[in-house]
This record gives C-alpha cells, structure tokens and sequence, in this order.
C-alpha cells in the first residue's frame, strides 16, 4: 500500500523496504493512533525498518496520513516521513468478523461491542509460507506470526481510553536438503538462521473540552533478535555467528490541541526512557583481509527528552493557510546529544488557493534523528563504547519543497513538487569509509560498528501524482519520481550516488468496481537500477578469508561505481463476492509477477566446486594460496499466484 504512494520506492526482492525520496529505510517514523510503532515488518532489520512482509491488519485501517515532509512537530526523530495510521473504532452492532486463508498464510479477525461503552478489534495470523520456499526450492524457510489488538473505552462524554497491542513472532531456518546448485550452497553458507520477536502496546487518553482536547499516551515496545549460524552449518561444530539483542523503549507523551476560532495550536512534551543489551560473538573478514574475532557484551540505559509546539490558521479569506511548528530533543546517551538547543527543529509551512481548484504550497524544515541503537551500543576490541567517546551526533537534514496542486469535482487530485533534502552528521564507518544512508535494504543487522558523525549527503527531485478516488466504480493512483540521492564518503571529494538512488520510480495503481459485485485491481511498479559496490575478487579469492566469511569481500573504495538494470513488475487481482443472509464470500485471484520478469541483482561471488562439494584451489596461486572463483546470477521474479478465501460474518 505505501509503495504505490508519491515518492515512495523499494528494494528488489522479497522486501517491504520504503524509501522515500532517496532516504534510506532507517529514515521513516510509523505511528498507529498516536503510539509510534518501531517496526512494522516481519523478519525486520535491526538498525532500520524493513522486512519481507507486513505485520499491520490493513482491514482495520481507516485512513493514513502521509508526510514526505512538513512534518508535524509532535512528530519527531525522522529524516525522510512520517506515516500516521489511523485504526477504526470496533463496531457497536454487534460482532462481526473474517476467515482469510491464501497461499502464504491463514488470518482471523473479529470486532464488536463488550458493552455500551466498550469495544473490542483483534485479529491474528500465521504463515505457511515455507511450504511455498520448499515447492520454488529455495534455501531458508521462513515462518511469521503476529497479533493486533484494539480496545477502546469510553468514559463518558469528554472522555476516552484506547489500548493498543501489535506484536509478532517470527523463525527463519536453512532449508539444508536444498544444496543441489551453486546458488543455493552459497546461500546455505552465507544465510544465519534467526528468531525474532518484538511488540508494542500502549494507552492513548483523551479529554475533551469545548474548545480543546488533551492527549496521553504511554507506550512500550521492545524487539528481540538472536540470529546464529555454525561451521559447515553444523550445531556441534564451533560458531561463526552468536548475536543476541534487546531493544526497549519506554515512551510517555503528553499534548494539548486548541482550535480557537481559525486558530489550531498543539504543544506538548515526550521523553523515553530507552534500554540496548547485546552480546556479540561473530567470526569475519575485514576490508583490507584482517580476519578478526569480534565479541562483546554491550548494556547501555538512558533517557531522551522533547519539546514541541506548532501553530496554524487560515488569512485572506481562507485562501492563505501557514503553519509554523518548533522542535526541540535530546538525550542523555553522551554529552554531544544532551543539549536541546543543538537539535532545535524550526519547520514552516504555507498554501495559497489561487483558485477554488488549484493551490501553490511550500515547506521548508530542520529535522533530527537518533543514529540506530546497534550504533550507539557498540564495543570496539578493548571493551570502549567507541561511539559515545567519538561524540556521536544527531543525524541532520533540512528539506525544501514546493509545487502545485489540482482538484476538480471528481475526486480527482493531481499535484507536482520539487523537492531538496541536505544531510549531514550522517554516520560514517571508521573501517569501511562510507556513510551508513547506504546501509539497511538487507537482513540482519545495521549500524554496529564504529562510525563519526562526518558524512554530508543530499537527494533531489521532483515528483508528479496524480489520484481518482472512487468516481462512478473507477479508483487510481499514479507517482512518477524523478530523483538523485548521493553522499559523499571517507576518502572523496564529490557526491557519489547513495545505495537508493534509483533515479526514478513510477507507481501505477488502478480498480474497477464491475456488476454483480466483481472487482479487478492492478498494480504496476517501473524503478531504475539502484547502484551497488563491486566484489575486490583478488582478496575474496584468499583461501583463510573465504574460509571465514563464506562471501565475497566488497571494493569499498569503489562505492556504488556499478548500476543494477532497471526493475518492473505487473500485479493482478480479482475478486468476487457473495453476499448470504449473515455472512459474506469473498473469493480472490491474486497474481504477482503476472509475466514473470526477472529482476536482477548483486551478483554473488563464490568459490568453484568439484564434483564433491569441495573448493578448487587455483594453481597459479601459493603465497597466499587462492580458490578459483566464479560469478553467480542473483535473480529473483516469478510467477506467484494466489487463490484466496475470505469468510466474513
């Protein structure tokens, strides 16, 4: 669903990755009912916000807001957007609810009353998608749950209480009997089993007043992530990956709207009281061919703190509407981030209607984010929090945009902007050299390493979008973003293009409402080919450095130099409803990748094989001695068809 908005791109392969207007995946900030919710993907990367599929009930959704930026002051610590899901409330006429089984998993949700004054929404899911690995033969099994939860009371009149509940439970493990080719022994090499669970829950309370409303919310979530992986895949054999983490977030925010004749005002204050354990046992190659051990045990506790207001009102007939919003953070983690003033958050928004159809609007803004917990509770060799002593700093980027919108009497909305974001005090790795905006469209981990606060970046462009809500059985969206995203790195002088830069993305979506209650839907997606780093196949080639890493080793001093070919893919879906006297059939054919193409990626690099799975080395080699090496296709695309049952009471 967020894929097919303005500006938004992903990553080629089984992701939900979001990337907006050049930013990384790390960058964008979820909240659902005002609770923030930290990840929002199964399987996610720790350190950013990805992962193969999504863990919200979408059937519970009413509306989304979506700000690419303009953000709203209360909304704080992201660099890209901010998406504000808002949930139904349970219906108060009695119970009702759905079976939803497909090809990848099987779901239930039910909502209804409990009282007069409460009620209750809740929904649950668990997947079969191995069984779909196992039949395409490939060689990781993945196995997702999850669970939502929404119950609201209300009090009386002026006041409401609302508890929220989103959590998943997610196990990944090798498929070992699927070793057969080349492609899938590297990957049964490379590839670390996991588990992973994390949740969020909280309370919102509000009370109303006749021209106001206080809000409350306390929050926790938490992820816990334990991946591991052994020589030769082999439990009794020594470990090449032990990793084990905690996130904790403790979260209170209190806030105050006032509408007072064209007046909106809203202030408040947040603080969060934040916990991060790791313990770390990983065996791996380094750039420049240092095999090293890395082992930690990292706990690190402190507490973050905000302040923000913003005030809007219409002038000039209402044809001028401004918005000015101020923002403040800081944290007690090192005394570089303490201070509230260094991270003071000025945003401003204007439109103008020049007609009753078409508006010009601008914002402009200065935004802060936190840099990943896996970077702030990193160890380095001698046991140091390397990165609190190297002064890490919030992460930084002003935004500039501005463009037309267009509205008739059809539903109809189109709208083009330009746009400019300038980064800096982006991480940037000791070791490798590179600013960490090109880290987080992978699995694993992101950000746990030694970094400064030293790269500059930028990403501009310039959007068009155009939408038809529903008018006479017709609905669509179409986003075509043209862009650059680019960073300069340890070593160079110029920008070089970031790992999103994608240079453009087009997003097309469209449904027809058809008789006798059928309904077609069809989504198509054309992106350019991100850019990606080679393989120095000289140093992947050493025997006691593959042996170790089971991959290839990136030429980091030729960051991004090579562009993947460009990437589409063309969805179809149909439905067709029957409708009984208490309950309702929906039944669905759903098919992804409709004419099956291809999309490449990265190759891999590996070593070749003989006839018994044992390396070849290469003769001409002894000081080092080398293995022989060879390239592997890294595609992913096809065919995925789904038919779907869906039982509604």
């Amino acid at each position: 669903m967020i894929q097919s908005l303005p500006g938004a791109g992903s990553s080629v392969g089984f992701r939900n990755d979001i990337i907006i207007r050049g930013g990384g995946p790390s960058e964008n900030r979820f909240y659902l009912d005002g609770i923030e919710i930290p990840n929002i993907n199964h399987f996610a990367t720790q350190g950013a916000n990805g992962g193969p599929v999504g863990i919200l009930n979408v059937d519970f959704l009413q509306d989304v807001g979506y700000y690419s930026g303009s953000f709203p002051a209360n909304r704080g610590n992201t660099l890209s957007s901010v998406f504000d899901f808002k949930m139904k409330n349970p219906r108060a006429d009695g119970w009702h609810g759905a079976f939803t089984l497909g090809t990848s998993d099987i779901g239930l949700r039910a909502e209804g009353p409990l009282s007069e004054k409460a009620g209750l929404m809740l929904s649950v899911r668990r997947s079969y998608l191995k069984l779909l690995f196992q039949s395409l033969g490939l060689p990781f099994l993945p196995t997702y749950n999850d669970v939502q939860v929404k119950y609201k009371y209300n009090i009386d009149s002026k006041n409401e209480i609302t508890y929220l509940l989103l959590g998943a439970y997610d196990v990944s493990v090798l498929n070992k009997g699927e070793d057969k080719t080349d492609e899938q022994k590297y990957l049964l090499n490379v590839l670390p089993e996991q588990k992973q669970w994390n949740y969020t829950n909280g309370i919102i309370y509000k009370h109303y007043k006749a021209n106001s409303f206080q809000t409350l919310v306390v929050s926790r979530n938490m992820l816990n992530n334990h991946a591991f992986k052994y020589t030769n895949n082999d439990e009794s054999q020594p470990a090449i990956l032990e990793y084990k983490s905690q996130e904790i977030e403790n979260k209170l925010r209190l806030e105050n709207t006032i509408r007072n004749n064209d007046w909106k005002i809203n202030y408040g204050v947040g603080t969060e009281y934040v916990k991060y354990n790791n313990n770390t046992y990983n065996v791996l190659s380094l750039p420049g061919g240092v095999v090293d051990t890395i082992r930690y045990t990292a706990a690190i506790d402190f507490f973050k703190y905000g302040l923000f207001a913003q005030v809007s009102r219409p002038f000039v007939n209402n044809n001028l509407t401004l918005s000015a919003g101020l923002r403040m953070d800081g944290n007690t983690y090192a005394t570089s981030m303490q201070n509230p003033l260094n991270q003071l958050s000025p945003r401003f928004s204007a439109s103008y209607a020049i007609t009753n159809k078409l508006n010009v609007n601008f914002n402009t803004g200065l935004y802060y984010q936190t840099p990943a917990y896996t970077t702030l509770g990193f160890k380095d060799s001698s046991g140091n929090y390397v990165n609190r002593n190297n002064n890490l700093k919030y992460m930084r980027c002003v935004h500039a945009v501005g463009g037309l919108e267009y509205s008739n009497n059809n539903n109809a909305r189109f709208t083009i902007e330009g746009f400019y974001k300038g980064y800096s005090q982006y991480p940037q790795s000791v070791l490798r050299g590179i600013a960490l905006a090109n880290e987080g469209g992978d699995f694993g981990v992101v950000g746990n390493e030694a970094v400064r606060s030293l790269s500059q970046g930028r990403a501009y462009g310039i959007e068009l979008f155009a939408q038809q809500k529903l008018f006479k059985g017709f609905y669509g969206l179409a986003a075509i973003t043209l862009f650059r995203s680019e960073f300069i790195n340890a070593n160079k002088t110029t920008f070089t293009p970031s790992n999103w830069d994608q240079r453009f993305i087009i997003n097309l979506t469209a449904g027809k409402k058809l008789k006798r209650n059928w309904e077609i839907g069809a989504k198509f997606r054309l992106t350019g080919g991100r850019p990606y780093t080679p393989y120095d196949t000289t140093l992947s080639s050493i025997t006691y450095i593959w042996d170790i890493s089971n991959q290839g080793q990136v030429d980091y001093s030729r960051i991004n130099e090579n562009r993947l070919p460009v990437n589409h893919q063309l969805d179809i879906r149909v439905d067709k409803k029957f409708f009984f006297k208490h309950w309702n059939l929906n039944l669905y054919l759903d098919i992804q990748n409709v004419y099956k193409f291809s999309a490449k990626d990265r190759e891999y690099i590996s070593v070749k094989r003989d006839a018994n799975g044992q390396a070849l080395l290469d003769p001409a080699f002894s000081n080092p001695p080398r293995y022989q090496m060879q390239f592997l296709p890294n595609n992913t695309g096809t065919i995925l068809p789904t038919i779907g049952i869906i039982i509604e009471y």
